[in-house]
Parts: C-alpha cells; sequence; structure tokens
C-alpha cells in the first residue's frame, strides 16, 4: 500500500543492523564530496595533524536500519518496512568524546530481501510497492529542501565511561537529543561504535500515516540500530 510509506520518513535518521564488518582496515575512498555545507570536517582533519586520534567512517564497512511496523485493527493490509543507509560518512574522534555523521536521504535504500529477513517480517511488498514507498519516503522527509539527516555524538568530560552518549539528530529541518547507550571498541586503527535507539517520527514534526480512522496506519515510533566501522586518519 504505497501511500502508507510516508511511515518511513523517519527513516533517514542516522546511523544498524548487522556484524559482519571486519576489523581488518583497508584503503578508504575519498572523501564525500556532497558533504553538508555546514559539516565540521576540518576540526577533524585538524586535529589529526597534530597527531590527535581521528578516525574517518568506512561507508562501505557500516550500516544503519530502521524498522517502520505497521499498527491499527486492520494492520495485516499493510507493510513492515527495513530501511537503511550503506553511505554514512563522518569522523569519529574518541578521545574527544566525539563523533559528527552524516548521510543523504536520496541514497536509503528500502526493504532489501536480507535485511527484511533479518528483521523477521512476515510479508513481502512486490517491487511497485517499494518503489512506491521509496518515493513517499523522500517526499515526506523533504529530501529535496533538507537532503542530510545529521548526527552529532558527544560526551561530556565528567561522564563516566559507561554513561550514556548525547545524540543530536537533525533530520527534517528539526533537530532533537536524546541520551543513547553504545559501545565504542577502539582496536590500533580501527574504531566501531554500536548501538540502538528509537524515535518518534512526531518529534520531527513528520505526522504518520493513519487511514479508516486509525484502523490502517503506522506506528510513530520507529527503532534505529548501527554499527559504524572507521578507519584512522594518518
Amino acid at each position: 500500500m504505497p501511500g502508507m510509506r510516508n511511515a518511513l520518513v523517519a527513516a533517514g535518521t542516522v546511523a544498524g543492523l548487522v556484524a559482519a564488518c571486519t576489523w581488518v582496515a583497508r584503503p578508504l575512498p575519498e572523501p564525500d564530496s556532497q558533504a553538508p555545507a555546514d559539516f565540521p570536517e576540518a576540526q577533524y582533519l585538524q586535529a589529526a595533524a597534530r597527531g590527535d586520534p581521528v578516525y574517518r567512517v568506512d561507508p562501505a564497512s557500516s550500516l544503519v536500519v530502521i524498522e517502520v511496523r505497521r499498527g491499527g485493527s486492520l494492520a495485516r493490509l499493510g507493510h513492515d518496512h527495513v530501511v537503511a543507509s550503506h553511505d554514512v560518512q563522518g569522523y569519529v574522534a574518541p578521545g574527544q568524546g566525539r563523533s559528527d555523521l552524516y548521510a543523504r536521504l536520496d541514497r536509503l535504500v528500502v526493504d532489501e530481501p536480507e535485511l527484511r529477513a533479518r528483521a523477521g517480517f512476515d510479508t513481502q511488498p512486490t517491487e511497485d510497492d517499494i518503489a512506491g514507498t521509496r518515493r513517499n519516503m523522500l517526499n515526506g522527509l523533504g529530501a529535496a529542501e533538507h537532503p542530510f539527516v545529521r548526527v552529532t555524538i558527544a560526551k561530556g568530560a565528567a561522564d563516566a565511561p559507561d554513561d550514556p552518549l548525547r545524540v543530536a539528530i537533525t533530520l527534517h529541518g528539526a533537530t532533537r537529543t536524546q541520551q543513547v547507550p553504545m559501545q565504542v571498541d577502539v582496536r590500533g586503527d580501527v574504531v566501531a561504535v554500536t548501538g540502538r535507539l528509537s524515535l518518534r517520527q512526531t518529534d520531527f514534526g513528520i505526522e504518520p500515516l493513519s487511514v479508516l480512522g486509525g484502523a490502517l496506519q503506522v506506528q510513530d515510533v520507529v527503532n534505529l540500530r548501527f554499527d559504524i566501522r572507521a578507519w584512522r586518519v594518518r
């Protein structure tokens, strides 16, 4: 039911499911030339030039996955959906307790069979459904006006090592902050950041689709999992 696919508007939130990425460093592609205009890349490169440990995200080894669930008494007539970003960009500076990431919304992928299987979804949308879902998702996200999802992760100096990190997400022209437990592992030239969080679409000014008096609707809350890998900048 393509008309329901506005449900996925929170899908760009950055940053995954998967732990298929390895810990073996390899050459990175050139940085994305289409970064947001105010992305603080220069600050990270300056820190790396001073000898600080700074890591650049490897999109090919990173994954963010968002699950969007259907609801209502007629939920059986719709589909759950999984949206993925294989194109997360940015930097991680563990010593500073900071990371800045972004992803282009027009590079999001909808309903990959493997990710649907891992999510345990019990329906299978058609190719036309998937194309309609992606089109409606981008329209709902306002991707033409707000082409990126931005994520800033920060840790206060007084925080204990196991405290949740403060994550600021900018999507659809709105920024919201929450505390998110995550695991940060540094092994030589490689750093991995993994975790999960939930978001409400309405917090970003997005109204989930509801039809037939709410009998068929999209749940406001979406669940996100991420596995970000980054290699040290030399």
